[in-house]
């Protein structure tokens, strides 16, 4: 996996994409899959990945993140 996230890196840079921009699309892509696992509450989901449910709720709003329901 780490080699996938090199060559990954790798190209962003040669695009010239900037390090707050990368952040940002990999933030919004993995709160996105993780929304796509069972977990049964946003409290649940937060937890599993690490943050507080507010925080969570907010990145949603921010990328304008559908929620399952």
């Amino acid at each position: 996996m780490r080699k996938q996230l090199d060559e990954i890196v790798d190209e962003m840079l040669e695009k010239g994409i900037l390090y707050n921009e990368a952040r940002r699309e990999f933030d919004r892509r993995f709160i996105a899959r993780a929304l796509l696992r069972p977990n049964g509450s946003l409290t649940k989901l937060a937890e599993s990945l690490g943050m507080h449910r507010n925080t969570l709720s907010r990145k949603l709003a921010e990328y304008r993140t559908k929620q399952r329901p």
